[in-house]
């Protein structure tokens, strides 16, 4: 099925902040792009709800993290997670930073939530059999494309959505985060990083923040009695 259990050390509020994150970080960096022990991750956003759930579940796989943030308190945080170089993309070229951070050799894996304005970039930063996985096209939907510097990595595009697969799809990847990462869960070793619980009547303000990029992490909405107008 697609249900998962409120894990024992985490409140049923901030629960809602796990299953979505979790099930796109792990079908897309373990079941997908087959992120291994050694490999390096570029995560752009890594201080997004997805960015930050990605830092701890690639610490996990034992990979080597860099991330993209945009600002000196969002690669503090990412640092704090576990990643071990963050770069802010508004004082830097995030492709020349990974060339140096890599000794020129790019990277394994790229989880990529920009789509089209990063696209070039990305494929620049690729290491040889790389891993480009695009979950997200807040940069827009089309771009250009060079494939002979594909070729010459042997290198692969991806994109994914978790919403429109398959019931069967859905379950096999809540199997699997319920195999691998739940535990980690339970044991305290990776946990839901809020940024605020706010109640539904601020749900405006919650998306002023979002659209702000001001966030860190999950912004939750609280559905009690006194939210209720």
């Amino acid at each position: 099925g697609q249900l998962l259990r409120v894990p024992h050390n985490v409140s049923l509020i901030d629960s809602a902040a796990l299953p979505e994150v979790v099930a796109t970080v792990w079908s897309n960096l373990a079941m997908l792009a087959h992120l291994r022990e050694g490999e390096t991750l570029l995560i752009h956003g890594g201080t997004s709800g997805i960015g930050t759930m990605a830092i701890q579940i690639a610490r996990e796989l034992g990979a080597r993290i860099i991330v993209t943030c945009g600002t000196q308190a969002k690669v503090d945080a990412a640092l704090a997670l576990g990643a071990d170089h963050a770069i802010n993309y508004r004082e830097s070229d995030f492709a020349e930073e990974v060339k140096a951070l890599t000794d020129g050799n790019g990277v394994d894996v790229i989880l990529d939530v920009m789509g089209a304005k990063y696209l070039e970039p990305n494929v620049q930063s690729l290491a040889a059999n790389g891993r480009l996985v695009v979950i997200g096209l807040q940069g827009g939907t089309k771009g250009e494309l060079d494939l002979n510097r594909l070729l010459t990595k042997r290198a692969a595009v991806l994109a994914t959505s978790l919403r429109g697969r398959p019931v069967a799809e859905k379950a096999a990847i809540v199997d699997s985060v319920l195999e691998h990462v739940w535990p980690l869960i339970e044991q305290g070793t990776i946990k839901p990083v809020i940024d605020q619980r706010l109640p539904i009547t601020k749900i405006a303000q919650a998306h002023d923040r979002m659209e702000a990029s001001e966030h860190i992490g999950k912004i939750i909405l609280t559905m009690t009695p006194a939210d209720h107008v």
